[in-house]
C-alpha cells in the first residue's frame, strides 16, 4: 500500500518517520511537512491509497480530496466539537476525556463519515495530550487502515460547533478560580501555541509548566515577563 502522511507537528513527524522505517518492506510511506508539498502534482506522482492528516492546519485542495481518500483525525467525539481549537474548547468546557475521530475529508468542515474512534485522556499539558494522541493515531488507528479496507459511517446526532480560539482568548482574569487558571495554562502549553497570559503594566506575563497541588489551593508555574 502507498500512503502519504501530512503533518506539521514534531511529535507526529517523528512517529511518521518511525513508521516509514518500520514499514519500508511492506508499504511505501511518503511524509509531507509543509503546505507547499501538498500539491496535486506531487500527490498524483505518488498516487497513494490514502492521505492521512494527523495534525494539519492548512487548506486541503478539493482536487486532491476528490481524487484520493483523505483521512483527518479530529480530537472530539464527532459530531460533537466540529470546528477549531478542539483541545482547548474541550478543556474549558470541563471535559476530562474525549475521543479521536478518524473521518473522511469532505467539503463540510469535520462533517465527513467516520472510520473509527479511539478514547483519549485530557490529563496533563497540551503537549502531553498531543503526544498521547499521536501514539494512539500511529499505534492503534493507522495500522487498521493498512490491514483492511475500512468503510466510513455517516455521522449521527446534532452537531456542536466549536469556534476557533484566538490568542486574546488566553488571558487570565482576576475572576477565575485557581483550577480554571491551571486549565488555561496547561491547555496552551505546547509547541507552537500562544501561552496563557496576564497583562501587568507595560509587561505581558506568560505562563507554562503549571502544577496544581491536591488541595486545589496552590498553583505553581513558570512565568516569563515580556515588554509589550
Amino acid at each position: 500500500m502507498k500512503i502519504i502522511i501530512a503533518t506539521i507537528k514534531s511529535w507526529n513527524i517523528e512517529r511518521a518517520r518511525e513508521m516509514q522505517r518500520r514499514l519500508k518492506e511492506a508499504h511505501e510511506v511518503r511524509i509531507f511537512t509543509g503546505k507547499d508539498e501538498l500539491t496535486y502534482d506531487n500527490v498524483c506522482d505518488f498516487n497513494p491509497d490514502y492521505i492521512f492528516f494527523p495534525h494539519w492546519s492548512y487548506y486541503i485542495p478539493e482536487e486532491i480530496t476528490n481524487q484520493w481518500e483523505c483521512v483527518v483525525f479530529h480530537m472530539t467525539d464527532l459530531p460533537y466539537g466540529r470546528g477549531g481549537s478542539p483541545l482547548q474548547n474541550l478543556i474549558v468546557r470541563g471535559h476530562k476525556e474525549t475521543k479521536i475521530s478518524a473521518l473522511r475529508v469532505t467539503p463540510q468542515l469535520d462533517g465527513g463519515p467516520i472510520y473509527m474512534k479511539k478514547p483519549l485522556s485530557l490529563e496533563g499539558t497540551a503537549q502531553d495530550i498531543f503526544i498521547r494522541c499521536a501514539n494512539v493515531i500511529f499505534n492503534e488507528m493507522l495500522p487498521c487502515f493498512l490491514e483492511k479496507k475500512l468503510e466510513p459511517v455517516p455521522q449521527s446526532g446534532e452537531p456542536v460547533i466549536f469556534k476557533r480560539r484566538k490568542p486574546e482568548d488566553s488571558e487570565i482574569t482576576d475572576n477565575m478560580e485557581l483550577n480554571t487558571i491551571y486549565d488555561y495554562i496547561r491547555m496552551l502549553d505546547a509547541e507552537g501555541y500562544p501561552r496563557a497570559y496576564i497583562d501587568f503594566g507595560g509587561y505581558r506575563l506568560t505562563f507554562e509548566e503549571a502544577e496544581l497541588d491536591k488541595s486545589g489551593r496552590l498553583l505553581e508555574a513558570k512565568v516569563q515577563f515580556q515588554i509589550k
